[in-house]
């Protein structure tokens, strides 16, 4: 394969290489979704790490573990990303807070804040989601799904305020063409499959190529590398994983799922209230002048 240095568009100059590059986050930048043959995950990571340059011309760290919220970024993985000081960090984290009991949007909001705050200051060019309605990949009951929708649109709502406020680049993921594809996830339908880990590579390249980098090796939506998927993963997947997962998430949402229905059902009840007086027939007016009639005989 022959490198090419692209030209930024923005500023019609050749494209700087990006010689250090942090992942932070939660299982999806993991790799989880996209197993390797010998064991482990490859995910997004050494996909784009591939596009960017010669082997081990990018100084790369996956900071990232399974099961992090924004505070775990904030007080685990930051330390050590604004040690290496990236000229690139992509940051993909929040599912994880949505599904829990203790949500909190302000506070969501004030970590989220000051992990890019802190990147940015140190110079690195920060990438990050918008997520998904996640409730269209993985089944949930009817009101854990208004749940989790409702969390996401908080989380969503955080995003473009950070977004927002430090200028970062941002995909969006509902938006994200192939996104909803049943090929795009993985068997247990909370993570990419390979090809959707291909896809948040491909298109963090090209976020990367739009901030003025160098993205000398287009990444390939072809499989490779990536340990194949059957039958029996699903099933084993289901019995061991998705169906206790299920239970656990779903204690978590349950209190809030209970919130929405009753405030739908109070809204329902007010909003019949308002209907019935609206159709009510008025009375007839009370005569206002006396007319006596004198019957003749």
């Amino acid at each position: 394969m022959t490198a090419e240095i692209l030209v930024s568009p923005a500023a019609g100059v050749p494209a700087r290489a990006v010689r250090t590059l942090a992942l932070l986050g939660d299982s999806t930048p993991v790799g989880m979704g996209d197993p390797r043959p010998g064991g482990g995950w490859r995910g997004f990571g050494p996909l784009l790490v591939e596009s960017l340059g010669e082997p081990d011309a990018v100084r790369y760290a996956n900071l990232s573990f399974p099961g992090a919220r924004t505070a775990c970024v904030r007080h685990s993985q930051l330390a050590d990303a604004l040690r290496m000081r990236p000229d690139l960090a992509v940051l993909l984290v929040g599912m994880n807070d949505t599904l829990r009991a203790d949500f909190d949007a302000a506070q969501l909001l004030e970590d989220y804040d000051a992990v890019v705050a802190s990147l940015r200051a140190v110079g690195a060019t920060v990438l990050t989601v918008r997520f998904h309605d996640h409730s269209s990949v993985f089944w949930l009951p009817g009101s854990l799904r208004r749940a989790l929708r409702d969390r996401i649109a908080e989380l969503n709502a955080v995003t473009d305020m950070v977004v927002a406020r430090h200028g970062i680049g941002c995909l969006d993921l509902h938006t994200m063409p192939g996104g909803y594809d049943r090929s795009s996830w993985s068997v247990d339908r909370l993570h990419p499959s390979e090809l959707g880990h291909r896809l948040l590579a491909l298109h963090f390249a090209e976020m990367a190529h739009a901030e003025g980098f160098a993205v000398p090796y287009p990444v390939s939506l072809a499989p490779g590398g990536g340990r194949r998927v059957t039958a029996a993963h699903h099933l084993l997947w289901l019995l061991f994983k998705g169906l206790p997962w299920l239970w656990r998430r779903g204690r978590d949402l349950v209190p809030y799922a209970v919130s929405i229905a009753v405030r739908d059902a109070r809204a329902r009840w007010s909003s019949a209230v308002r209907d019935a007086r609206a159709h009510r027939s008025p009375r007839p007016p009370a005569p206002t002048n006396l007319v006596s009639v004198r019957r003749s005989r």
